[in-house]
């Protein structure tokens, strides 16, 4: 949907067409996409017309950004203590066999 609206303004109806999901499941999520203040709903007559908001887009893809940056540090470390681990286990492992 928000592919479609970065081309520009389109109606609910057309937005309808290019989904197979309900009407309503359509209206639905552009009532998300409203409220989370990355579309603008506008009515033109008896059309409500979309219209992507970039700059809640952008305000979306950086909180999405810190996300994965704070993903990505906390794998990282969690890789470290899983590497340390695997080096305990084979130093054991060595403890071991010497002793048999």
């Amino acid at each position: 949907m928000i592919k479609r609206l970065a081309r520009g303004p389109v109606s609910v109806h057309e937005l309808t067409e290019l989904f197979p999901v309900s009407q309503q499941m359509v209206s639905k999520h552009i009532a998300f996409l409203v409220r989370a203040r990355i579309v603008i709903k506008t009515k033109r007559g008896r059309e409500s017309v979309c219209a992507l908001r970039p700059e809640g887009l952008r305000l979306a893809a950086e909180w999405a950004l810190n996300y994965r940056r704070f993903w990505e540090e906390s794998f990282d470390k969690l890789d470290v203590v899983l590497q340390e681990l695997k080096k305990e286990e084979a130093r054991d492992d060595k403890r071991k066999r010497k002793r048999s």
